[in-house]
């Protein structure tokens, strides 16, 4: 029977002789930014002036360890790490030559000339890091060349956060009253405690991981259902499987990543979720490949889903016009104020990667049915349901002539209804109609609006100064029925203006919707710089034109 064996050990245990720690190359990058760092430090410093008696907790350690000293760490390394990381900063500023040198042997194991051994870190890095790590931490006074590195140096997004944490570590250390750092390091050394966890075998090790964290330690379901997926796959083949699985992690970034089980569990599912993601993935998905296929989920789902989201996100296809025109429609669902229909149109762009012909027909009834939903402010539920229904069809094969994706007569009705409403009221609406007339008066299908500021204007403003000619030209019932509908907006790429909004038109179409801010470049501003006059006849016949031009594209009349 394989052993387990589990304690408490003080820090000062830990980064002693007993234990040679290797984050193994499969695990994923380091990653605590200076949120986490800090807070650790915090902790302890808060820690300090508690009841000496009292020990002070810091977590868990998950290792692979067989009679040996060393210790894989499958779970634990960014909090070793970060340890190791405010050691090595305690050290290069510590005034005190004893304590210099017992925080120089918690992170290094001292050689001995009698022994014939040469000194060696007490935690090495994945490969790709372990050099940098040595180099720039487990060295005696190399920090302060750390904490000097600029961007250029550091490219690499776990070595730039070992330098962000050194740096903010030793700024915050750096301001401390003299004979805290002593305290701090008899806190850690003696009174600091982590529950270390061993067992000989990598898929022990993993159960034992997934079942800890499940139970309310730090870590995303992600980083869970990693857990469960890579202890199923065979020992040959773990480490492989591991890179693939942290490559489209790190392709996707944390948070993208953590977004595509959410999308995934939509695709499987379909249907709202009702329960945490950590208990509904593995029943609605994971369970379905565990334990004999593991490796089939890696390769099959999770991987062409998560080339599927990297495009999705970054519009980037490449390959002609047809791929264009998909980007373009990306984009603009994009701009919606909800991501309910990112799991279709992964569905789509996975199950034909090769086809754009189909891709541009579908995303096109998508962006119909999405636009029209927002424009009717249908709510998150039966939102969800519509698309999960879309979801059930395109697996039955029913594809483009999915129901789902067909509008109503009663909902084009009222689609053109808000269209025709007072729009500037509802402020996703406005913004997404808008923009996508622009994009048609433009005529340039996927034209990127990445302005830093962008606003919704009225032309007559919202409340006219006394004695201007608006009041002239618009009575009180036309102001009341104009004001916030869609012929009286535009878009401008600045800063509302609050005295520059109640000009008379002739000197604010010149000084406020033009002038040197690129204004104009917007076709919808264009059209109202064309204008002599606007009056009520004027907003008449822009109304009908605009709705017009909406509903034809979405082909609501």
């Amino acid at each position: 029977m394989k052993k387990l064996d589990a304690g408490e050990h003080p820090l000062g245990k830990v980064f002693s002789s007993d234990f040679e720690f290797a984050i193994p190359d499969y695990q994923r990058p380091y990653s605590w930014g200076t949120e986490q760092a800090l807070q650790l430090l915090d902790d302890l410093n808060g820690a300090i002036d508690r009841d000496p008696d009292e020990p002070y907790f810091l977590g868990s350690l998950v290792l692979v360890r067989d009679n040996g000293r060393r210790a894989e760490v499958i779970d634990g390394q960014q909090r070793l790490t970060t340890l190791s990381i405010l050691f090595a900063v305690m050290r290069d500023l510590t005034g005190n030559d004893d304590l210099r040198k017992e925080l120089s042997d918690f992170i290094q194991e001292p050689g001995k000339i009698t022994a014939g051994t040469k000194a060696k870190p007490r935690l090495e890095l994945r490969p790709r890091d372990a050099d940098f790590f040595r180099e720039h931490v487990q060295t005696l006074g190399s920090t302060d060349k750390l904490i000097a590195l600029d961007d250029n140096a550091v490219t690499v997004d776990s070595r730039r956060n070992i330098r962000d944490n050194a740096r903010a570590l030793h700024d915050e250390l750096a301001g401390w009253p003299p004979g805290r750092l002593e305290k701090l390091a008899e806190l850690a050394g003696s009174r600091t405690f982590l529950v270390v966890v061993s067992t000989p075998d990598l898929t022990s090790a993993y159960r034992i991981f997934s079942v800890m964290n499940a139970r309310g330690l730090d870590l995303s379901p992600s980083d869970i259902f990693k857990a469960k997926t890579i202890g199923e796959i065979a020992d040959g083949d773990r480490a492989k499987y591991s890179q693939k699985w942290e490559d489209a992690e790190e392709e996707l970034g944390r948070s993208g990543f953590a977004d595509l089980f959410l999308h995934l569990r939509m695709i499987y599912a379909k249907e709202r979720g009702r329960r945490e993601l950590l208990i509904e993935f593995p029943e609605q998905v994971l369970n379905q490949y565990l334990p004999q296929h593991a490796a089939e989920f890696i390769d099959d789902v999770l991987l062409p889903y998560s080339d599927a989201y990297e495009h999705l996100i970054n519009a980037d296809y490449t390959g002609g016009a047809a791929w264009q025109s998909v980007n373009a429609w990306l984009k603009r669902l994009a701009r919606l104020d909800n991501n309910d229909w990112r799991p279709p149109a992964l569905w789509a762009l996975k199950h034909h990667p090769d086809d754009p012909k189909f891709l541009d027909a579908f995303l096109r009834k998508l962006e119909r049915l999405a636009a029209s939903m927002l424009l009717r402010r249908v709510y998150t539920t039966p939102r969800a349901m519509r698309y999960a229904n879309l979801l059930k069809q395109l697996d039955a094969g029913k594809g483009l002539k999915s129901e789902a994706l067909i509008l109503s007569e009663q909902e084009c009705a009222e689609t053109v209804d808000r269209l025709k409403g007072e729009i500037y009221l509802v402020a996703p609406s406005r913004t997404y109609a808008l923009l996508r007339l622009d994009e048609l008066l433009a005529n340039q299908p996927g034209v990127s609006y990445e302005h830093r500021i962008l606003t919704v204007e009225h032309v007559l403003p919202q409340q006219p100064k006394k004695g201007s000619q608006w009041l002239n030209d618009f009575d009180e019932p036309a102001r009341e029925y104009w004001t916030h509908r869609l012929a009286n907006l535009v878009l401008l790429n600045r800063r509302k203006n609050s005295s520059a909004q109640r000009f008379d038109f002739a000197k604010k179409k010149h000084q406020y919707f033009s002038g040197s801010n690129g204004v104009a470049t917007f076709a919808l501003t264009l059209q109202v710089l064309k204008k002599e006059s606007w009056t009520p006849a004027v907003l008449k016949a822009r109304q009908s034109a605009l709705v017009k031009r909406l509903s034809d594209e979405w082909e609501l009349t």
